[in-house]
């Protein structure tokens, strides 16, 4: 009989899909140390919310360990290479939230544009403001959704449902997916300064982490709003608070905060026209519920079943396969991550090629995809889920091995289609686990992928590496190494230089002001 510990509080209705395939259960949502380190050993299964945190150690000693599920999305607090390590697959529940957050999007909606909250809070203080809390209809107004996942779909429903304009931004979206006459697909400076609401749906990372600054805030309309239920930071809470001080924008409404609890001296508590809730996004009995009988339904799936459904990672028991292929998958998710900090358009189609010694192409593909993809999605990515995800936003995959014969013992060629062309990138994994770049634009490149890159394209003159250096040097920004690619056919050359800090926004634009540069991009790995 498979036995399952469950160390976080799940419904009745999860634990019965379990007991009614008698499994056996072993539920301690308040476990002991002592008693988790006797109970290890003879688990099959361990179900988990955000409250257990699942250590290299807990799996090493877990030897019949063969599932852990994550009743939610997030699983920082699971040790995934060591679970990968020994065999063990990891599974969540991505879209557990997704229907809960769009709705409670709506909600916020809704209130800023009836003055809800400040009609409460005035009657609340014995006052009646009525004609001073004159709002405004939903009907007919522009509605731009940043990022469109699940959730910024679920959005855009039900904002169609309220006769609402729709707008949205998705670097990975084509619009081709939507009627032009229903929904326009547009970039991010058209959908700020054109929107009445504006709504965030996108994960938190550095390319999104203060996307909603004080000079972004500024060129959104006077009489907009803006609303996150995603994740704190996207928006600048500073920049946000002094921008409703000031009127810069009419309102907003935040669900989520940089550091949860908020502190008792935050800004927002002192904010005019702002509506805040304590992080309710998925706080809802069905949301809860469904996570935890979601989980309890995969559990059950793979442990009788194998059926995998969600899964982070790539389960390998046998250690010479994972040490075969593992160095190639990494190499291949950092050609994704790469070329997504090169792409700012819509994709059509992703091409893997492999050379050589590499002929698990499926999963090299896939990793690609992770990269490709982790940045832009308000989805998690795992290697069940990475080629829908292409699929559901309109993108061709198509993965090829060839014994051709080339330069180097692997490669791997990735090629992305755009609407303006195509970006390509090679890469191969030298002896004893050496990944490098070979090759980028058609350029041949070698150079080790790590740290802070910058990616010039620039006219092949003479003195283009010295004005480059004097910049850099005159802001006090050290270069690590500068690799030079340049093809006698071509007026372009292409160079990508390694230094040891970020270059903010104001710097790129200057570098890529000099006379000489075509293009600049910041890569970080």
């Amino acid at each position: 009989m498979h036995k399952i510990l469950i160390t976080d509080p799940i419904s009745d209705n999860g634990l019965k899909i379990l007991e009614d395939e008698n499994l056996e259960i072993i539920y301690r949502p308040s476990i002991s140390n002592d008693e988790l380190e006797a109970l290890l050993p003879t688990i099959n299964g361990w179900i988990i919310r955000s409250g257990t945190n699942i250590s290299k150690k807990h799996i090493e000693e877990a030897k019949s360990l063969s599932i852990i599920g994550r009743a939610g999305v997030g699983v920082d607090n699971i040790d995934i290479n060591a679970a990968t390590s020994s065999g063990v697959v990891v599974m969540n529940l991505p879209d557990g939230n997704t229907i809960s957050a769009a709705e409670h999007t709506m909600s916020l909606l809704s209130a800023l544009s009836r003055n809800v909250h400040e009609g409460h809070l005035g009657l609340m203080k014995g006052e009646w403001n009525r004609h001073q809390l004159v709002g405004n209809e939903l009907k007919d107004k522009t509605i731009g959704i940043v990022g469109l996942g699940k959730i910024g779909r679920e959005v855009m429903k039900r904002a169609l449902s309220y006769d609402m304009n729709v707008i949205g931004h998705d670097p990975f979206v084509n619009q081709e997916m939507f009627d032009p006459d229903t929904i326009k697909i547009v970039d991010i400076d058209y959908l700020t300064t054109e929107s009445d609401f504006i709504t965030v749906h996108v994960p938190l990372i550095d390319a999104t982490r203060d996307l909603f600054d004080i000079n972004r805030l500024k060129m959104m309309k006077s009489s907009s709003r803006i609303i996150n239920v995603a994740r704190g930071g996207i928006i600048n809470e500073k920049d946000l608070s002094a921008a409703l001080n000031d009127g810069v924008i009419a309102g907003a409404a935040i669900d989520v905060f940089v550091k949860e609890p908020i502190e008792n001296d935050h800004p927002f508590l002192s904010t005019k026209n702002l509506l805040i809730t304590p992080h309710l996004g998925a706080s809802t009995v069905e949301a809860k519920e469904g996570v935890s009988k979601g989980i309890c339904e995969q559990v059950k799936d793979y442990l009788l079943d194998q059926k995998m459904s969600n899964v982070l990672n790539i389960p390998i028991a046998d250690m010479s396969i994972l040490r075969k292929i593992e160095p190639y998958l990494d190499m291949s998710e950092k050609l994704g991550v790469i070329l997504s900090q090169l792409i700012f358009e819509s994709v059509s189609s992703v091409k893997i090629e492999c050379y050589g010694s590499i002929d698990e192409v499926k999963p090299i593909t896939i990793s690609f995809l992770k990269g490709l993809f982790n940045k832009v999605t308000d989805n998690r990515i795992n290697f069940i889920n990475a080629i829908s995800v292409a699929e559901e936003r309109g993108i061709s995959i198509s993965h090829s091995y060839s014994s051709e014969k080339i330069s180097y013992s692997n490669l791997i060629m990735a090629t992305v289609t755009t609407p303006s062309g195509k970006y390509s990138i090679g890469g191969s994994v030298f002896a004893e686990n050496h990944p490098r770049i070979v090759n980028i634009m058609g350029y041949k490149i070698d150079v080790f992928p790590e740290g802070v890159m910058l990616f010039v394209k620039n006219e092949d003159i003479p003195g283009v590496i010295g004005k480059v250096g004097t910049f850099l040097g005159n802001n006090n920004i050290n270069i690590a190494s500068y690799i030079l690619s340049r093809e006698i056919k071509n007026k372009s050359a292409y160079s990508i230089i390694k230094v040891d800090e970020k270059l903010d926004k104001a710097k790129i634009s200057e570098l890529e002001s000099l006379t000489e540069i075509q293009t600049v991009s910041q890569l970080e790995l």
